[in-house]
């Protein structure tokens, strides 16, 4: 008895001391309901960065870190790692692993901002625009491909991608990077048949939208803007697409930045990481991979500036079954290989940075990123 009192009083001045381990100051999540409690004192972030790395599991940031020597992302200490699958299957697909970001609600492979039943639900990017928020979009893909669509779209399948261009419309979006340009023309669609007298590009236009052919642009232009980096997808960086996801950064969150005092919400895609593990093509992964760590490094940059930022990095899912065993034996050299050409259910790396990061440390369900998001937000 003696024993145990001298422990619990030395655990007691060990606490006392502020010695504990895995306390934070700002953050702890109950884990019993899996709510997020801020401490009266801590801090809640003005804009949020959600970064998303199509296809990014572990072994494709390691492939980036081997190549580069080191990536951006090492430099952020909070880690979680989140579980992946739909409402419908244990393998998610993009849009499915998009909503559950963008909605807070798991739902079937294909779904573009609708819930498992078909039903359109609010977005976190119209939550925060419909509350002031400036919002804003970057991808290396179409914007109307899968995982920038379930931020702004409602639809039952990812391909309707003229519908997907439509909802844009009525989106509470100020900015936007892509490819997919002639989703929002009239266009004929994928069976060869106009899809109606709309053009999307006027509509926005009278919604106040203007559209820019370069990035310098973005610095003397107010108000709502559009960037068409491609007519449909954009190219993959060995085929030559040059460092737009990167610079784009730095001009969008300072015209984010103008746009609203509240706050800005931005969501980054590195879209193409996905498409080198489809294609079981090592090097198309760690250049898209090291890619879109250079925008990561370029968001962290601001975050650390600004002390206002919390940046929140994962994927929608793996990609490839990707691994890295040595080549012939040689412990010293890697040779990337592949079990799939597809998606994989293994669970994927949650990075996140600044006030309220704290709260993505564990192991969650991926729909619980929106959930944590709106809580540190205090939304």
């Amino acid at each position: 008895m003696k024993l145990l009192t001298r422990l619990s009083v030395l655990t007691v001045l060990f606490v006392i001391s502020g010695c504990s381990i895995n306390v934070s100051p700002t953050v702890k999540t109950d884990l019993e309901n899996g709510e997020i409690i801020i401490n009266q004192n801590g801090k809640r972030p003005k804009n949020v960065i959600l970064m998303i790395g199509d296809g990014m599991g572990v072994t494709q940031v390691s492939s980036g870190i081997y190549r580069n020597k080191s990536l951006h992302v090492e430099r952020i200490a909070n880690i979680g790692f989140s579980k992946t699958s739909s409402s419908s299957e244990l393998i998610t697909d993009s849009a499915a692993g998009a909503t559950a970001f963008s909605i807070g609600e798991k739902t079937y492979n294909g779904a573009i901002g609708v819930d498992k039943d078909g039903k359109p639900k609010e977005t976190l990017l119209e939550l925060l625009g419909n509350d002031g928020y400036a919002t804003g979009l970057i991808a290396t893909c179409a914007i109307t491909h899968a995982t920038p669509a379930s931020f702004f779209a409602h639809q039952l399948k990812r391909s309707m991608e003229n519908e997907i261009a439509a909802d844009m419309v009525n989106a509470p979006v100020n900015l936007f990077i892509g490819g997919g340009k002639k989703y929002f023309e009239n266009r004929v669609d994928s069976k060869k048949k106009p899809f109606d007298n709309r053009n999307i590009i006027r509509e926005l236009e009278d919604k106040g939208f203007s559209f820019i052919d370069d990035l310098d642009a973005l610095k003397t232009t107010a108000g709502k803007v559009g960037y068409f980096i491609a007519d449909d997808q954009p190219e993959s960086i060995l085929k030559g697409r040059d460092d737009i996801l990167p610079r784009s950064i730095a001009p969008s969150v300072r015209h984010l930045q103008k746009e609203s005092d509240k706050g800005f919400f931005l969501m980054v895609e590195g879209s193409q990481i996905d498409w080198g593990g489809h294609a079981n093509d090592a090097e198309y992964i760690i250049t898209e991979m090291i890619d879109f760590d250079q925008a990561i490094g370029k968001a962290l940059d601001f975050a650390e500036e600004d002390g206002n930022t919390l940046i929140v990095i994962t994927a929608d899912h793996e990609t490839g079954g990707y691994s890295l065993p040595a080549r012939e034996g040689n412990y010293n050299e890697l040779d990337g290989k592949f079990t799939t050409g597809g998606h994989t259910g293994v669970m994927v790396p949650v990075f996140a940075y600044g006030p309220g990061s704290e709260a993505f440390r564990g192991i969650y369900d991926n729909h619980q990123i929106y959930h944590k998001i709106r809580q540190v937000l205090g939304k």
